[in-house]
């Protein structure tokens, strides 16, 4: 049903200095979808889902995202390249100029939450210039039922102004598009971009600061399932490495595939209300859960159809790599009610080695686990970003640097600590390449990597052998059922054994430079946990 007229007639946006404007307030996602296929927004594909194009920006724009140093957040920040600092005042001229262009125009208000955990939840209002944005946000973002949209009140603010670009001499950013947190006003203010996922990290990051600082809770960029037994596993992975495909278990239920918070009742929360998937060489055999989720209310982004069809071409990366949907938690079958779990037994570091030197499954140390959460190692490959033509190493440190507010070390030190608390096991799993570095191996098969998760999940890894890896110094295990052995040991994989270990010693080196900004904070424990040769 829609809600749609209900409330209209009591929202006003005058207060966020919008003026005048057309307030499309709480539309149901059939009519965003109508409203955006109207205004010649968006194609309704072959299975009934959205399809839009973002504009210009098809991803973030890690330069162009601030954050407004004040009183709240001078001290705590981890000033840098990652988090910039904004002006307070000019943040209060741009974020002015942004209301003013709002103001008379039709906009689209959405009332959601997000922390799934009712100790935790934090109301957020946005508004949208497009209707796609919108049904974005209703996908991604928590739904409060019609009875708690009269008294609403809204904690946090999103705006977000696709079409309005700044003027960098004069506003103070970078270049015509931004993403601005600000942590007094508790905006996330967005121009000059369509991308919708400066929309969601711009909360992530927010409650990245806001729980740690204030909450005493472990925000994490993983995702999370529950067992049978009520057993929770939390899923760590930069973009491309796994995370939304392997917590998708068939066995297990989905607490969510993306953010999550771990309280200190030792109880693991969901931030969203959706999944925002890669949709790059999808297919149903592979990843059928995230395939039937493509369907009405799913929002598609900047893919191409097959010639003559609205059959989405999943191979078709003519506009960017970065192909993705969004989709409401619920349009997945096997979900966990309430989108919250207890008792993590387990947490699987993933990683897309593109290199092919680490093992596609090995038990980390705790010492080791802090190492290699605060390096968040993954490999960008050819073709993935602009003038990449060969394997990169790519660090993100807790991986997912670009969102992280505060000191890595801070997080690392908050992971270890309920790590401890709770006796989980940590894994390191690379769902990247095997036989070789990429372009000569060759990659991980995706049912070889879920027997391994499946076996580290019920206990069969406990057991069996396991064999250090000379450079890096994990424990590998020999056996693991519905694997074959060799694939376990990455360098039988390799013809060229001299070239593995000169390739392996080369990724160490990677990993200790990029480390070496951490080592004063890091202690003897943490550094223990470094490649050994």
């Amino acid at each position: 049903m829609s809600n749609f007229g209900l409330f209209t007639k009591t929202i006003s946006l005058e207060k966020m200095g919008i003026k005048n404007a057309n307030v499309k307030y709480q539309l149901t996602p059939d009519e965003l979808h109508d409203i955006t296929i109207e205004k010649g927004q968006g194609v309704e594909s072959s299975t009934g889902a959205l399809a839009i194009n973002t504009g210009e920006f098809t991803g973030r724009s890690p330069q162009d995202r601030f954050i407004v140093k004040d009183s709240i957040t001078e001290d705590k920040v981890w000033w840098g390249n990652v988090n910039i600092p904004f002006d307070s005042d000019k943040f209060e001229k741009l974020y002015n100029k942004v209301t003013e262009y709002l103001s008379g125009k039709e906009v689209f208000v959405r009332d959601s939450y997000v922390c799934a955990d009712p100790n935790y939840r934090m109301n957020v209002r946005v508004v949208t210039e497009c209707a796609w944005s919108n049904l974005f946000c209703y996908n991604m973002f928590l739904r409060p039922e019609d009875s708690e949209l009269e008294n609403f009140d809204a904690e946090w603010h999103v705006v977000c102004a696709p079409g309005f670009m700044a003027d960098p001499a004069v506003d103070g950013t970078r270049q015509h598009n931004f993403a601005i947190l600000d942590f007094t006003r508790k905006i996330a203010l967005i121009g000059g971009t369509g991308y919708t996922g400066e929309m969601k990290k711009g909360i992530f990051s927010a409650l990245n600061f806001i729980l740690p600082v204030f909450k005493n809770t472990l925000p994490m960029h993983c995702s999370a399932n529950v067992g049978e037994k009520g057993d929770t596993a939390i899923f760590f992975g930069l973009s491309g490495t796994g995370k939304t495909t392997l917590s998708a278990d068939p066995a297990r239920k989905l607490i969510g595939d993306d953010e999550h918070g771990w309280t200190k009742e030792n109880t693991i929360f969901n931030f969203e209300g959706g999944c925002y998937a890669k949709v790059i060489n999808l297919t149903e055999e592979n990843e059928p859960d995230i395939f039937r989720a493509i369907k009405k209310g799913a929002l598609l982004e900047n893919v191409i159809f097959k010639e003559g069809t609205k059959e989405v071409d999943f191979e078709d990366i003519s506009i960017t790599p970065n192909t993705r949907v969004s989709y409401p938690i619920y349009h997945i079958d096997n979900i966990q009610p309430g989108s919250i779990g207890e008792n993590p037994k387990n947490i699987f570091f993933l990683t897309a080695d593109a290199f092919g030197v680490l093992p596609p499954v090995s038990k980390l140390t705790p010492g080791q686990a802090a190492y290699h959460f605060i390096s968040g190692y993954t490999a960008k490959v050819a073709g993935t970003e602009a003038g990449i033509n060969e394997p990169v190493p790519n660090f993100s440190a807790c991986f997912g640097a670009p969102f992280m507010p505060l000191h890595p070390t801070k997080y690392a030190e908050m992971l270890s600590a309920k790590m401890k608390e709770a006796g989980v096991n940590v894994w390191l799993i690379n769902t990247g390449w095997t036989g070789g570095a990429y372009g000569t191996g060759q990659r991980m098969k995706l049912k070889y990597t879920r027997a391994m998760i499946t076996a580290a999940l019920n206990g069969e890894l406990a057991n069996v052998d396991y064999k250090t890896h000379k450079v890096f110094g994990l424990a590998i295990p020999q056996t693991c059922p519905n694997v074959p052995a060799e694939v376990l040991n990455p360098r039988t994989t390799w013809e060229d054994k001299d070239a593995y270990d000169a390739k392996a010693h080369e990724l160490a080196e990677s990993f200790r430079k990029n480390f070496a900004k951490f080592e004063e904070f890091a202690n003897d424990e943490i550094m223990a946990g470094a490649p050994v040769a």
